[in-house]
């Protein structure tokens, strides 16, 4: 298998946990995804996340967590971070690097202040401290055509305001096959999951993260904003901020340069900032 990918599921007490693996370096990092985690887990994604992110199985053992498969109404990012941690506690990951992206850095967040001596560094992508009118804007308009149970609008909703230029035109290619695949049988998990979203509020928490931070956000980001990545790193005392100038949220699958960056920063830590702007 690519890299060693491994699919596998937790079992947490009485619910259960997908996740994926790859790479056997010493050091761990562990990616948390977005609200697209709502519609599909990473269940059966392990070969997928390794052939697109393989520079980080270099020198690392990757996981990535998906929200409990039994996730309840009212369910908040914290609950998710509690669950990530209780997944680390029963892989036997006593520390790890964190990349949390969109809703996976809302989670991140949380995380980072619940078990501050399991984070070694934290890279937030393009999310956000708190739900503000665009997200908000946004998540009501998915969240209704979810309750319509109008997968393909969604889908098209999603990709025509995350991505940008050729990926974008890549995107659109895909349009007619979504009648076909990827709709699941129901929406609730999604809509648990961006009602989380709605309701994240961990900005006046921010001050207390004391890990290392890069905040990694898109000019062009029509989600949740560009203002929300700098509202982060200002909050984050020693947050190293960049921000992409022609991208947009998708940032973290159209730039060659994201998963670099990362593994700059992860080894070398100030070094990642150099000829970014920096957060105050």
């Amino acid at each position: 298998m690519f890299h060693h990918a491994k699919n596998g599921l937790l079992r947490l007490g009485s619910r259960t946990m997908d996740y994926i693996s790859y790479g056997t370096g010493p050091d761990v990092i562990i990616m948390i995804p977005g609200l697209g985690d709502g519609l599909r887990t990473v269940k059966g994604a392990a070969a997928g996340f390794a052939m697109m992110y393989e520079e980080f199985a270099r020198n690392h053992t990757v996981y990535a967590f998906s929200r409990i498969n039994e996730l309840e109404e009212g369910y908040t990012t914290a609950d998710m971070a509690r669950d990530i941690i209780e997944a680390m506690d029963s892989l036997g990951i006593e520390k790890a690097d964190i990349i949390g992206v969109s809703q996976g850095g809302m989670i991140a967040q949380h995380l980072s202040l619940l078990a501050p001596e399991r984070v070694r560094k934290l890279v937030l992508t393009v999310t956000s401290a708190r739900c503000n009118p665009l997200i908000e804007q946004n998540v009501n308009r998915w969240m209704a055509m979810a309750k319509e149970k109008r997968y393909h609008d969604l889908m098209v909703d999603t990709s025509e305001n995350m991505y940008t230029g050729k990926y974008l035109e890549k995107a659109r290619k895909a349009y007619p096959l979504l009648n076909f695949v990827g709709k699941p049988k129901a929406f609730t998990r999604f809509l648990i999951e961006a009602q989380s979203c709605k309701n994240h509020d961990a900005l006046e928490q921010l001050q207390n993260i004391a890990c290392p931070v890069l905040v990694l956000g898109g000019e062009l980001d029509r989600i949740v904003g560009p203002e929300a990545s700098r509202e982060i790193a200002a909050r984050i005392p020693g947050a190293l901020l960049h921000m992409y100038p022609s991208l947009g949220h998708g940032l973290y699958e159209e730039t060659k340069d994201w998963a670099a960056r990362i593994l700059s920063f992860f080894s070398e830590g100030a070094d990642a900032g150099e000829g970014t702007d920096a957060a105050s």
